[in-house]
């Protein structure tokens, strides 16, 4: 089954998004079928700002280390960290993975979307076979001109659409969207819809909606942050330290990834 054959109308992919290796090799033990990665969380990790163009290499790096994982791999390119077409198209043709995630937006500014179709088209050229996920971000940085959010939807829309017609084999609408809203971006936009997973939706909702693919995004990176530091609390507060994954278990997920890697990349998990 190819990444593109995962999403599925009516059993939409759960999309995990990791942000090392080991973070990777620890979902695709509990089972899920394909690993993202988060820009944010491999960004901050390192001490940098997300969606600032400062990780071409760092994720190039993780793609070429998680492409030993025995799964599709999409990872978050931002947007493209490129302005050029054709460099955008180098980098992607690079990573030489199965999926991207790229986003119309540039350091949080929304950007013309001849400009992004510009570089969807150039990648789809160089990389047919590249599972393309074009994110539209009119919800997410609020920057779409509108007072309403019926033309919310309609930017959202167009933009969607204009993807599509340069290549896109899905679209990515982040931010926090009403059922009404997800239901008009599904029925109007002919490929897999993706949309983050939050509180507001369950799986089972979204599925109903027509939703394919359920992205994490940065989710699990800010809640592992929230349980280290919870867990530093309880200890520093005088409570016993609480169960974890063992020692032991994370030395068997990297023997089990390191296995995969070819000769000269086991330099351990980062």
């Amino acid at each position: 089954m190819t990444f593109a054959d995962l999403h599925r109308a009516g059993d939409p992919l759960i999309l995990p998004n990791a942000w090392d290796a080991a973070s990777a090799a620890a979902l695709l033990a509990a089972g899920f079928p394909a690993i993202g990665t988060t820009s944010l969380g491999l960004a901050a990790q390192h001490g940098l700002a997300d969606a600032s163009r400062a990780i071409p290499e760092l994720t190039r790096r993780l793609a070429r280390r998680l492409r030993a994982l025995p799964c599709p791999v999409s990872v978050d390119i931002e947007d493209g960290f490129a302005d050029d077409p054709a460099a955008v198209a180098d980098y992607a043709a690079s990573l030489e993975v199965d999926g991207i995630n790229i986003e119309d937006t540039t350091r949080g500014r929304l950007g013309p979307s001849d400009a992004h179709a510009a570089k969807i088209e150039a990648i789809k050229d160089r990389c047919p076979r590249l599972f393309v996920n074009a994110r539209v971000d009119t919800f997410w940085t609020a920057q779409a001109a509108t007072a309403t959010a019926t033309v919310t939807v309609t930017e959202t829309v167009d933009r969607a659409l204009r993807y599509v017609g340069a290549g896109a084999d899905g679209v990515f609408v982040p931010g926090r969207l009403s059922s009404p809203q997800i239901r008009q971006i599904v029925s109007a936009v002919p490929v897999p819809v993706n949309v983050l997973a939050s509180p507001d939706h369950s799986a089972t909702e979204l599925a109903r909606l027509g939703v394919r693919r359920i992205s994490c995004g940065s989710l699990l990176y800010r809640a592992a942050l929230d349980r280290a530091v919870e867990v530093a609390v309880r200890i520093r507060d005088g409570e016993p330290a609480p169960p974890a994954i063992s020692y032991s278990a994370i030395q068997g997920l990297a023997a089990r990834y390191s296995a995969g890697l070819p000769r000269g990349e086991h330099a351990g998990i980062e």
